[in-house]
């Protein structure tokens, strides 16, 4: 779950906003409502920072819960900005357009989906079809000795997988990308409510693997190097190879609004897709949509 910090900011922000909005004279803040993915929340919170040091009439509240969360309030028409690390699928679209609503995807950043280890963990890569078999249903791959390795402080050397809840769009990019759409996610896994949930557990526990956005890792755990098949070079998750695309976990991350956006909302994203909303960007550790020049 996205840090408390987040959610007592927001809180500040809104308040100011209303005791502006009421005092005679003042002028009246526009609120932008902005929720969804966990993987976005952390620089969502930093674009709404540094915004209100563009457009002070603008308050942008930010929440996470998941892309789905973020989704279903696009549906609900209680959001003006959904943030998702997944493309919505066709019902979701369907049943938006059928409560009036007009979702509108804008690409804002990419992200490399790390694969994280305990940092005693001597494991350095993984191919995805190795991957598939230690998450999908059906697999042999039951413990570490599987793959020839023994990892210190693990006890049985069984495997402890962890995971994202399904209504995250991190658990259903990887699902798709690493199983593809026919195969489910084996029974077991440990599911996390935020991307900084898995990391925290996998740098506790031994046994433990598990997958997160790049920009959670830490320097307590370790990050596999992923070959998108036998035979080829393993390429390390980084901002560098998600924007190229080079490494095969990497994806997209959105913004869905409803329609066209206009107004203080379409300024808002224009800002976000300006240099100084893709340092942003940059410097919480994604990729960002275009080459940019942001000095120190």
């Amino acid at each position: 779950m996205f840090d408390v910090r987040v959610s007592v900011r927001v809180c500040m922000m809104l308040v100011l906003a209303v005791m502006a909005a009421g005092c005679g004279g003042g002028e009246r803040r526009q609120v932008i409502q902005n929720k969804g993915s966990d993987t976005l929340v952390n620089v969502a919170q930093a674009w709404a920072e540094a915004y209100q040091t563009i457009d002070s009439a603008v308050v942008v509240a930010v929440s996470g819960g998941g892309s789905g969360t973020g989704i279903a309030a696009l549906i609900n028409g209680t959001v003006d900005i959904a943030n998702a690390s997944r493309v919505m699928k066709t019902k979701e679209i369907d049943l938006a357009k059928s409560s009036g609503q007009d979702p509108k995807q804008h690409i804002v950043g990419y992200d490399a989906l790390a694969v994280f280890v305990h940092k005693d963990n001597p494991l350095g890569s993984l191919t995805l079809a190795q991957l598939a078999e230690i998450y999908g249903d059906g697999s042999s791959v039951d413990s570490w000795s599987d793959l020839g390795i023994e990892v210190p402080g693990c006890r049985n050397q069984e495997m402890v997988l962890v995971s994202r809840q399904n209504n995250s769009g991190t658990y259903a990019y990887f699902r798709g990308a690493v199983l593809g759409k026919e195969r489910e996610l084996r029974l077991g896994t440990r599911d996390m409510h935020g991307s900084k949930d898995v990391v925290d557990l996998v740098e506790k526990t031994p046994c433990a693997i598990g997958y997160s956005g790049l920009a959670y890792s830490t320097d307590h755990v370790g990050m596999i190097c992923v070959t998108s098949e036998e035979g080829k070079s393993c390429v390390d998750p980084t901002v560098a190879t998600a924007s190229d695309g080079s490494y095969p976990i990497a994806r997209p991350l959105f913004m869905y609004t409803n329609g066209e956006p206009e107004g203080h909302i379409k300024t808002y994203l224009d800002w976000i897709l300006s240099d100084v909303g893709q340092c942003i960007i940059l410097k919480k550790g994604y990729a960002p949509v275009r080459g940019v020049s942001c000095g120190d």
